[in-house]
C-alpha cells in the first residue's frame, strides 16, 4: 500500500513516495523530473514504442530524453490492451502519485478515469498537466506549447515594435506549467497526511503562465485597456533607462538602471559626470523619457568592448548588467557547474554531455546520485517484481501477452 513519508527518517524530502509518470514531452516529464530530484521512487510508464519526445533528434537517445528522465527508473506498459490496463491499476494501488499530461479525455477514452484510480486507492494524488484544464469551454482544444504561448498572450508582447508577434524562444509554458504541476503534488501530499485521503491537482497552463504578464497587464490598465506596443528588448512598459541589449565589440550585453545610483555609477563609468545633474535625465520617468539618447550614449560605449570586458567593469561598479551569451557558454557554465546544477557525463550513446540537476537545493539533504534517463523498459521486471511481488513467470506471461515490453 502507500507510503507514509513525513514521519520517517529521510535522506531526501520525498524519500519513500513513489511516482507513475506518464507524462510526455516537457510539461509531465519535468514535474516527474523534480520528484525524482527530491527523492521520490518516479517510474516512467511508456508505451511499448516509448513516448514521443524518444524519437526526437534522429538519434538513438535525444539529449532532450535524456535531460528530463534522470533519476527514474523505466517501464512499458500497453495501455491498449486490457491486461496492461489492469497492470496499471495494480500499480496505482501501491503508488502515492500518478501524473499525466495527456489531453484531456484520453484517460477515459482508454477506460482509466479518475474515478477508477481514486476507487482503486484513495491515497492516490493523481496529478493532470494540460493545456486549459479539465473544466470550461477550452478544455479540449489542443495545446503545444507554441498556441499556450499564442493565446496566453505571450506573442503579442513578444519581438519588435514594428515586426510581427513572436514566441519566447524557450518552452516556457511547458515548463511553468510542469513546475506548478510539482508544487501542485507536494501540495497534495501534505494535505493528504492530514485527510488521509488522495484527490485530484491539476495545471492548466494557460493559467500557469498569466502571472508571468503582470507587469505588462499593469500597463495595459495604466493605458486605459490598450494594448502598448511590443518594445522588443526595451522595458516593456517603458518605466526604465537604461534598459536593453547593446551592441559589443564580440557580442551584446544587457544592462538595467533601476535605481538612480545605478544611473550616476554608470555615468561615472562613462565619463560623462556632466549628465548626473542634467534635468532630462533626473528622474527614472525622465530617463525612460529620453531612452533613445540613453541608448545611443550607452552604446557608444559598449561597441568598444568585448561583452566581457564590459561586463566586469559594470559588475566593479555594481551596475546590473550579464552578456548575451549563446547556448554553449550556457552549458559550460563554471558557477552552475560548481553548485551541481549541471555536470558533465559521458553518456554511454552520445558521449560527453551536460545534464541539469533540479535547481531547488534541500540543504541537510546529500548530494545526489545523477543516474541517467532509463531504457525503453529497462526496469519492467525490477518495479514489478518489487511493487506487485509478480514472479519471473507470471511477468514472462505478460510479456506474451503484449502487455508489457
Amino acid at each position: 500500500m502507500t507510503s507514509n513519508f513525513i514521519n520517517s527518517t529521510n535522506k531526501w524530502p520525498l524519500e519513500g513516495v513513489k511516482v507513475l509518470d506518464l507524462g510526455q514531452i516537457y510539461n509531465g516529464p519535468y514535474a516527474g523530473f523534480l520528484l525524482a530530484h527530491a527523492g521520490a521512487d518516479v517510474v516512467k510508464v511508456e508505451p511499448l514504442s516509448g513516448e514521443i519526445l524518444r524519437e526526437r533528434g534522429g538519434g538513438e537517445v535525444p539529449l532532450s530524453f535524456a535531460m528530463l528522465n534522470t533519476n527514474k527508473r523505466g517501464i512499458t506498459i500497453n495501455l491498449k490492451e486490457s491486461k496492461g490496463k489492469e497492470l496499471l491499476l495494480k500499480l496505482a494501488r501501491e503508488a502515492d502519485v500518478l501524473l499525466e499530461n495527456f489531453a484531456p479525455g484520453a484517460m477515459d477514452r482508454l477506460g482509466l478515469g479518475l474515478d477508477l484510480f481514486l476507487k482503486t486507492n484513495p491515497r492516490l494524488i493523481y496529478a493532470s498537466g494540460s493545456g486549459y484544464g479539465l473544466t470550461g469551454p477550452k478544455k479540449d482544444n489542443l495545446a503545444m506549447d507554441l498556441t499556450v504561448q499564442a493565446v496566453g498572450g505571450i506573442m503579442s508582447i513578444n519581438g519588435p515594435e514594428k515586426g510581427p508577434p513572436m514566441k519566447a524562444g524557450a518552452a516556457i509554458c511547458d515548463f511553468v506549467g510542469g513546475v506548478h504541476l510539482y508544487a501542485g503534488i507536494v501540495t497534495a501530499l501534505y494535505e493528504r497526511e492530514v485527510t488521509g485521503v488522495g484527490g485530484l491537482v491539476e495545471v492548466a497552463m494557460q493559467e500557469a503562465i498569466y502571472p508571468a504578464l503582470t507587469s505588462n497587464i499593469a500597463s495595459l490598465h495604466r493605458n486605459k485597456w490598450k494594448q502598448p506596443a511590443r518594445r522588443g528588448n526595451k522595458h516593456p512598459t517603458k518605466g526604465s533607462a537604461p534598459y536593453n541589449v547593446y551592441a559589443a565589440s564580440d557580442g551584446h550585453i544587457a544592462i538595467i538602471c533601476v535605481k538612480n545610483d545605478h544611473w550616476v555609477s554608470l555615468l561615472k563609468l562613462l565619463k560623462r559626470e556632466d549628465l548626473i545633474s542634467d534635468q532630462r535625465f533626473e528622474t527614472q520617468a525622465l530617463r525612460a523619457v529620453n531612452e533613445d539618447m540613453i541608448d545611443e550614449l550607452v552604446e557608444n560605449w559598449t561597441k568598444t568592448k568585448t561583452k566581457y570586458e564590459a561586463a566586469n567593469l559594470l559588475k566593479k561598479n555594481k551596475i546590473p548588467a550579464a552578456p548575451v551569451r549563446n547556448l554553449e557558454e550556457v552549458t559550460r557554465d563554471e558557477h552552475m557547474h560548481e553548485r551541481g546544477m549541471l555536470r558533465y557525463v559521458n553518456h554511454p550513446i552520445m558521449g560527453e554531455v551536460v545534464l541539469p540537476t533540479s535547481p531547488i537545493r534541500h540543504h541537510r539533504s546529500s548530494k545526489r546520485e545523477l543516474k541517467l534517463e532509463p531504457r525503453l523498459g529497462q526496469h519492467t521486471s525490477e518495479v514489478l517484481s518489487e511493487w506487485l511481488k509478480l514472479s519471473e513467470e507470471a511477468i514472462a506471461e505478460l510479456r506474451g501477452l503484449h502487455a508489457i515490453h
